[in-house]
C-alpha cells in the first residue's frame, strides 16, 4: 500500500514538472532542446502522410459508399467486429423495378420487352459495381485504415514518450542551472550539484535512446509510400476493370435498343445517342478484352434474302446526312468498309434497311460501311 501510494506521489510529481516545463517553455520562460532539421523533417513528413491517409481514405470510402447513413451502418459493425449484411446496389434494385414493372406493364409489349433488356444490363452493371467496392475495399481502404489504426498509433506513442522525455531532460537542465547559481552563492552542498548533473546524464540518456526509436518509426513512412504506392496501383486497376466492364454492358445494351428502335419506328436516323466513350487502356489481358467494341460477326447492307446494295450506286439521301468524328482508328475488314482515322471527320447517313450498327460513310470519294460505335456525330 506504501509502495502504491509513492509511486503516485512520484508520478503525480513528474507530471507537474513536466507541466510546469510546458509552461514555461510556452511563456518563454524557459529553454527548450530542439530536434535537428533533419528530424523535424521527418515528424512533418509523417504529419502529411497521416493527414492526407485519412483524406483519401474518408473521400474513397464516399466513393464506394455514398449513402452516409450506410457508411455509419458499415462503421458500427466493423467496431462491433461484425460481418457486414449484404446490400442490394442501386443497379439491382432499380433492375429489380424494371422486371416488376415489366412483368406487371407485358412483358411482351415493345415497352416490356425493353423494360427487361434495361433491367438485366443494371443487374450486370449492380454486380460489376459490387465486385469493384469489394476488390476496393480488400486492396486500398483495408491497407490504408491498417496504417492509420496500427503504425500511425505506435509513431503516435512513441512521439508522445519523446516529448515528455525531452521536458524531462530540459527540466533536468533547469535543475541543475538553478544549483549551480545556489551553489554560486554557496547555499547549496555540492552533492546537490552532483544529484542534479546525474539526473541530467539519466534524463539525457533516455532522451537520446527514445529519440533513436522514434526516428526509426519516422523513417519507416518510405516503407508505407512504397506499400501504398502498390495499393493505388490495385485500386486503379481494378477501377479499370469495372469501367470496362460497364463500357461492355452499356455497348451491348445500345445493340439490343438500336435493334429493337430500328424495328419500332421504321425510318428513324440511327446512332442519334451518345457516343460510347473510347476502350480503356489496361496492362491486363483481362480488361484489355473487356474494352474492345464488341463488333457484329455479319453486318450486311440489305435485309435478310435481297442482294446486297453496290456501294457505287449509293447515293446520299436529300436530307439526314451528317458530320461525324471519328473517335478512335478502325481497319476495313473487306472492300465493303471505310478505314478510318482517329479525329478525322466523315459524312455519315443511314439507308433503309440497314442494320442499325452501321452507317455509310464517306470522305472525299470514298464511301463504305462504318460502325457507328466508333463515331461521335455532330449535330
Amino acid at each position: 500500500m506504501d509502495f502504491n501510494m509513492k509511486k503516485l506521489a512520484s508520478d503525480a510529481g513528474i507530471f507537474f514538472t513536466r507541466a510546469v516545463q510546458f509552461t514555461e517553455e510556452k511563456f518563454g520562460q524557459a529553454e527548450k532542446t530542439e530536434l535537428d532539421a533533419h528530424f523535424e523533417n521527418l515528424l512533418a513528413r509523417a504529419d502529411s502522410t497521416k493527414n492526407w491517409t485519412e483524406k483519401i481514405l474518408r473521400q474513397t470510402e464516399v466513393l464506394l459508399q455514398p449513402n452516409p447513413s450506410a457508411r455509419v451502418e458499415e462503421f458500427l459493425y466493423e467496431k462491433l467486429d461484425r460481418k457486414v449484411p449484404s446490400r442490394v446496389t442501386n443497379g439491382e434494385l432499380l433492375a429489380q423495378y424494371m422486371a416488376e414493372a415489366a412483368s406487371e406493364l407485358g412483358p411482351t409489349t415493345p415497352y416490356g420487352k425493353t423494360l427487361i433488356k434495361v433491367a438485366e444490363a443494371e443487374k450486370r452493371l449492380g454486380a460489376a459495381e459490387r465486385d469493384f467496392i469489394h476488390t476496393a475495399s480488400i486492396n486500398f481502404l483495408t491497407p490504408l485504415r491498417n496504417f492509420l489504426e496500427g503504425d500511425w498509433k505506435t509513431i503516435s506513442k512513441e512521439r508522445r514518450v519523446l516529448q515528455n522525455r525531452r521536458l524531462d531532460l530540459d527540466a533536468s537542465k533547469a535543475r541543475l542551472k538553478k544549483a549551480k547559481a545556489a551553489e554560486a552563492k554557496a547555499t547549496l552542498w555540492n552533492d546537490e550539484v552532483d544529484k542534479a548533473e546525474q539526473e541530467l546524464r539519466v534524463a539525457q540518456t533516455e532522451f537520446d535512446r527514445q529519440a533513436e526509436v522514434t526516428r526509426l518509426l519516422l523513417e519507416g513512412i518510405s516503407s508505407t509510400h512504397v506499400n501504398h504506392l502498390r495499393c493505388l496501383h490495385e485500386f486503379v486497376e481494378s477501377q479499370t476493370t469495372y469501367y470496362a466492364q460497364c463500357y461492355r454492358h452499356m455497348l451491348d445494351l445500345q445493340k439490343q435498343l438500336g435493334s429493337s428502335q430500328g424495328a419500332i419506328f421504321p425510318g428513324t436516323f440511327i446512332g442519334t445517342t451518345e457516343p460510347a466513350s473510347p476502350p480503356l487502356s489496361s496492362t491486363s489481358p483481362t480488361t484489355t478484352a473487356a474494352t474492345m467494341p464488341v463488333m457484329p460477326s455479319v453486318a450486311g447492307l440489305a435485309p435478310p434474302g435481297e442482294a446486297a446494295l453496290c456501294l457505287e450506286e449509293v447515293a446520299p439521301p436529300a436530307s439526314g446526312t451528317r458530320k461525324a468524328r471519328v473517335l478512335y482508328d478502325y481497319e476495313a475488314a473487306d472492300s465493303s468498309e471505310l478505314a478510318l482515322l482517329a479525329d478525322e471527320l466523315i459524312t455519315v447517313y443511314s439507308l433503309p434497311g440497314m442494320d442499325p450498327d452501321w452507317l455509310i460513310g464517306e470522305r472525299g470519294n470514298k464511301k463504305g460501311k462504318v460502325p457507328v460505335t466508333y463515331l461521335e456525330l455532330l449535330s
